[in-house]
């Protein structure tokens, strides 16, 4: 049986729209950097999966051609906010079905101030069905990720008569971990006040604190084999133990929590726990998708951090943080390192396996040896990864 390794990794440090390079040097320096990672020759990768939802339809060959020309098959991936983890999902299929033997996975976005939009007005858009079920609910006007994740919030709040300071509570966490990640955009202390007192985006509760900025960056991996590991001496190896994309069914219009992915994040996070054997109580690390922090407590549920409507008391016994069962988004996760869309799923990826090698130094987790990774795109996939340290 095949078992899919990432053999190296790399990150350019995000940066706000306006101070980036362009996609395609942004890009070709994390290739040439996870190669670098791998200690592997550049011609021993046999396929490419290069992520991003900004751009014109072979922007990731542009991007790979500058790094290195060797005329193998390209795959443009274009999963929205899961693009990333979705080009790492493509390349393990890859790799696990022996069809090659090493791949690369690699994501980049340049990205404009403000709240995301569509590019296309003039055709029917993959969110009508969203925008109707919110519209039936009687949700506020707004952009369609604020308002999405905004009326999950308030279903939230409804349903479990929790308040919005949990959600402030989650800012500061994150924010708390960024401090130590030189790789973070945003890295200087929040408090509580500060997240709650932030000019609010929706409804009366909702800040700009509580709500992830639109970055600029690109990340890369190679996925190998098992065996093409031992036989090029790759030791830094980590290992795929699970990994399973989930799309909506019905359930996701039943209520706002569904809309944002909550069921996707729960079958697909079942499936991995089953396919590696292993349970949410034996995770040590997880990088999650917290676009918004709403989304955050929403997926300490999903993947089984704690029952539906424990988040609360999760985030009170600082069991998503340092010290406590489980160590959230070590990196500043989306809120503070940044979501350039087409990279962020690589930047999860790198920071799990930095994790797992024991090299996150400042950030470390003490004796991490499984990481939990969640990539959630709207309209929709949600993508869940483990990660295991050889």
């Amino acid at each position: 049986m095949i078992k899919p390794i990432v053999a190296g990794v790399d990150l350019v440090k995000f940066s706000k729209p306006g101070k980036q390079e362009p996609y395609r040097v942004m890009a070709s320096r994390a290739i040439r950097g996870a190669v670098a990672d791998a200690g592997i020759d550049h011609t021993l990768i046999e396929q490419a999966y290069g992520s991003y939802i900004y751009g014109d339809s072979t922007c990731a060959q542009y991007a790979l051609y500058d790094a290195y020309m060797t005329g193998i098959p390209v795959v443009n991936v274009n999963n929205n906010c899961s693009s990333g983890s979705t080009a790492i999902f493509l390349a393990r299929q890859a790799v696990e079905s022996g069809a090659v033997e090493c791949a690369l996975a690699f994501g980049f976005e340049e990205m404009q101030p403000g709240a995301l939009g569509s590019m296309w007005d003039d055709r029917e858009s993959p969110f009508d069905n969203f925008l109707k079920v919110l519209d039936d609910m009687e949700y506020p006007q707004a952009p369609l990720a604020l308002r999405c994740f905004g009326a999950a919030g308030s279903h939230y709040m409804e349903k479990y008569g929790a308040t919005a300071d949990l959600f402030a509570k989650v800012a500061v966490k994150t924010r708390s971990h960024a401090v130590m990640n030189p790789y973070a955009l945003f890295n200087t202390p929040l408090t509580e006040e500060a997240a709650t007192e932030a000019p609010v985006m929706y409804m009366d509760y909702l800040t700009r604190l509580m709500c992830c900025p639109p970055t600029c960056g690109a990340g890369a991996a190679i996925i190998c084999s098992d065996a093409f590991a031992r036989r090029h001496g790759i030791g830094r190896g980590v290992e795929i133990a699970g990994q399973s994309m989930a799309t909506d069914t019905a359930a996701s219009w039943e209520n706002p929590i569904n809309l944002v992915g909550a069921d996707m994040t729960r079958r697909a996070a079942d499936t991995v726990y089953e396919q590696a054997g292993l349970g949410a109580e034996d995770i040590d690390v997880v990088e999650l998708h917290d676009c918004f922090t709403i989304n955050e407590v929403i997926t300490y549920e999903g993947i089984g951090l704690c029952p539906a409507g424990e988040a609360s008391k999760l985030v009170a016994d600082g069991d998503n943080t340092y010290g406590g069962k489980f160590v959230v988004n070590p990196s500043g996760g989306l809120m503070s390192k940044g979501h350039p869309i087409g990279a962020t799923g690589l930047a999860q990826c790198f920071e799990l396996v930095t994790q797992l090698r024991g090299e996150a130094e400042q950030r470390q987790v003490a004796g991490a040896r499984i990481g939990l990774q969640h990539n959630l795109g709207l309209g929709g996939a949600a993508v869940v990864t483990m990660y295991r340290s050889l």
